[in-house]
């Protein structure tokens, strides 16, 4: 497995080190939606990489190895000595049902010798409740990670990119094969609750209407106080964790993209069911960097040259601000100098829980998916 890392830098991309001979089997590409929706920049990168197929998303900050790059676009092209890799791809609209949609995107790969899916979707149309409902159905038995596409910090147009064409309502799976692969991912969140346990007592799919008989919207404006008039982008750094009942000791973390100010709502990224629990969360840095400790940690060694792909919610890098790099400092240290970093911060994050081999959709934890290949 060979691996070369690019940055776009001063209106050219920049290669750590060329691979003189050879096709890569893909080329991944996380950047600001200007930069990925930029045609000159993806000619640029095609020239490179004439017979690759070139996959990414638009993102909320770019991770090139241990650090958050200045770069406003980021690549890296991954070559296999026998392993290969098979795209699907479903846009969508508004209407669409979206658990079929995640059900016919997997059902599109083939399934001899599939090893892996890794997902990104649009962050802002997607449902990841719905995507990872679908995709678990017919693929309960394959690891899938992934992310959501990031729109910095305006949540005004996410989206995903395959071969040159970019579009928001989109979703892919890049579907790694061969005997050689393996993968390994962790994820963790760092996130603490806080405050009285409380009921969802009206919602519908991702949109919650009332909490222990009162209006959502309300609720929440009264416990973020000044945060309120930032809505929605202060919300991330008050996420929900949810539960289906008070004893269950799993939670998901769900955090508000939107508001409906007329029927009093909050509009997550996932799902919250009626009849759920749920309480608010906060960070501290010092959580944060421990939580990217732990689900590094979760991978366990690596011997040989291996590609990590980070999926960090946008709502912890708000939070750690300027500390932002203790955080991939963090993961760089615990997998070492042969795993070649890269990734971005994202809108909702897909990884299963430690020890499950179950995807689950996530937001404010950071995702950390460990590819290699024997020799």
């Amino acid at each position: 497995m060979l691996i070369e890392r690019l940055e776009y830098i001063d209106n050219r991309w920049k290669i750590d080190k060329k691979i003189e001979n050879g096709t890569p089997d893909i080329v991944f590409v996380f950047g600001r939606r200007a930069e990925l929706q930029d045609r000159g920049i993806y000619i640029g990168l095609r020239d490179i990489y004439p017979y690759s197929d070139i996959v990414g998303c638009s993102s909320s900050g770019n991770i090139l190895g241990d650090k958050l790059t200045t770069a406003k676009i980021v690549a890296i092209a991954i070559y296999f000595k026998n392993g290969s890799v098979r795209v699907s791809i479903r846009d969508f609209s508004k209407d669409d049902n979206q658990l079929q949609v995640s059900r016919d995107l997997i059902l599109a790969l083939p399934k001899e010798k599939l090893k892996h899916i890794f997902i990104l979707a649009d962050g802002l149309s997607m449902n990841g409740s719905k995507l990872i409902e679908g995709a678990n159905l017919v693929s309960s038995s394959i690891l899938i990670t992934g992310g959501f596409a990031g729109d910095d910090e305006q949540f005004i147009e996410s989206v995903v990119m395959v071969n040159g064409v970019v579009k928001s309502n989109r979703v892919i799976a890049v579907g790694f094969y061969g005997d050689s692969i393996e993968v390994r991912s962790g994820c963790f969140s760092g996130w603490s609750e806080f405050g009285i346990l409380r009921k969802i007592t009206k919602s519908k799919g991702n949109i919650v209407y009332e909490i222990d008989g009162k209006p959502a919207l309300d609720l929440y404006k009264k416990y973020l106080g000044d945060y309120a008039k930032e809505l929605p982008k202060s919300a991330l750094n008050f996420p929900i964790s949810i539960k289906s009942s008070k004893r269950d000791s799993k939670n998901l973390i769900r955090s508000v993209l939107g508001i409906d100010e007329d029927r009093k709502a909050l509009i997550f990224a996932g799902d919250v069911p009626e009849g759920y629990y749920a309480r608010l969360m906060k960070a501290s840095v010092d959580g944060l960097i421990d939580g990217a400790l732990k689900a590094s940690s979760q991978i366990g060694d690596v011997k040989g040259d291996s590609l990590g792909i980070v999926v960090s919610c946008v709502g912890r890098k708000l939070v750690l601000k300027q500390l932002v790099d203790e955080e991939l400092e963090a993961i760089a240290e615990v997998l070492g100098d042969s795993v070649n970093l890269i990734g971005f911060y994202s809108y909702g994050e897909l990884a299963p829980f430690e020890g499950s081999n179950v995807c689950e959709f996530h937001n404010q934890t950071v995702v950390v998916t460990l590819i290699s290949e024997k020799i």
